[in-house]
């Protein structure tokens, strides 16, 4: 793996490297980690990667890595949102695979422009919607499309959070800096951030795609030139009404994603702070909790546990499983050029129809109903 990002004071680049790793399918060998040469030296020392392989852009990157006869199988990008476009096509068009941090761009035009050379180069390439790797929301996937809920009559997700209640970009808080800036984070903010995991997260697990929205969208924090609350009536492709709740304003909320998925036969209820818990109510029965680990789930979800019934695994081992999935496709393609990328990865389909709901999000806010 050669990464993109995740210098000195990055929080996902770290993330990434560990869930990578995890499983030994995986190397951190090089990396363009900051946009000034001399701090990607100093994070290459710090991921312990040879040092004529920390390199001052990833463009260099791309030049040299793509000569050398060990050459890196695929780019990891985890920087802030603008750039993923530039980095993602440099990496596809020297043949590399791409693994990007959601989302996949700034932009919807710059999504389809990204889809496009996907589609001509043929080159894997996969996005770290990371609550898509937690293994009791692949079973709940699972139970869903194979219908134990019936159809699907209603779905509500939430992502809440508090760390942006004040303005702490003013205080040059990295992470807040870029998140609020528009030129760096894109149209959306909080819906931009979070709330493409949220819409993921429901397209995912329910098999339905979200057909039509009406958004309102805030700014609540004086200043702030990007939403920081957002609230959004969803119909689904079905029919089925929904509701999707995002907001990093949710002051003491700290990272409280949840899914509802209500059927003809029961209602699904997921919730990441407690993520080894999947809860099931019945209509007329009794009802389920699935565990983490449980040995009556299915086959593929035991699979994806590392550690038994009752042992705690968190948002690492769940961005490991989307990095193993990934490994996999790759290791598959070294046998058969034709090979697809699992199903399990969310993919530059994902990338396009998360951005596709920014946008629509963010330009029809309070205008009424329209077509996604």
């Amino acid at each position: 793996m050669g990464m993109v990002g995740g210098g000195a004071g990055s929080f996902i680049g770290p993330v990434h490297r560990m869930a990578a790793e995890l499983d030994g399918d995986i190397e951190l060998v090089a990396g363009a980690f900051s946009q000034d040469p001399a701090r990607s030296r100093q994070a290459g020392e710090t991921y312990h990667i040879s040092p004529d392989r920390a390199y001052a852009n990833y463009q260099e990157m791309m030049e040299r890595e793509s000569k050398r006869a060990d050459a890196i199988d695929f780019v990891c990008i985890v920087t802030p949102n603008h750039v993923h476009l530039p980095i993602a096509v440099a990496a596809l068009e020297h043949g590399f695979h791409v693994m990007s941090d959601k989302p996949a761009t700034a932009t919807l035009k710059e999504a389809e422009t990204l889809e496009a050379v996907v589609r001509r180069t043929g080159l894997l390439y996969g996005l770290t919607f990371t609550y898509t790797g937690f293994p009791l929301v692949r079973e709940a996937r699972r139970m869903t499309r194979a219908g134990a809920l019936g159809k699907i009559r209603k779905a509500v997700v939430q992502y809440s959070q508090g760390w942006l209640s004040s303005s702490l970009e003013t205080t040059g808080q990295k992470q807040a800096v870029w998140r609020s800036d528009p030129g760096q984070a894109g149209q959306g903010g909080a819906i931009g951030d979070i709330g493409v995991h949220a819409f993921n997260l429901l397209e995912y697990v329910s098999g339905r795609q979200v057909a039509e929205i009406c958004s309102d969208l805030s700014s609540v924090v004086a200043g702030r030139s990007l939403d920081d609350d957002c609230n959004v009536l969803l119909k689904l492709d079905n029919g089925a009404p929904g509701v999707l709740f995002v907001s990093q304003i949710a002051a003491g909320d700290r990272n409280d994603l949840q899914l509802h998925l209500y059927g003809e036969k029961g209602g699904l209820h997921w919730r990441q702070e407690d993520p080894h818990y999947l809860l099931v109510n019945w209509a007329g029965k009794p009802s389920e909790t699935f565990h983490a680990g449980g040995d009556y789930v299915s086959a593929e979800t035991r699979a994806e546990f590392r550690l038994p019934l009752g042992h705690a695994e968190g948002l690492i081992e769940a961005f490991a499983n989307i990095y193993r999935d990934f490994a996999k496709s790759i290791h598959a393609r070294f046998n058969d050029p034709s090979a697809q990328l699992s199903d399990l990865v969310p993919g530059i389909d994902a990338g396009v129809r998360s951005m596709t709901f920014v946008e629509r999000a963010v330009t029809n806010s309070r205008k009424g109903w329209c077509a996604l």
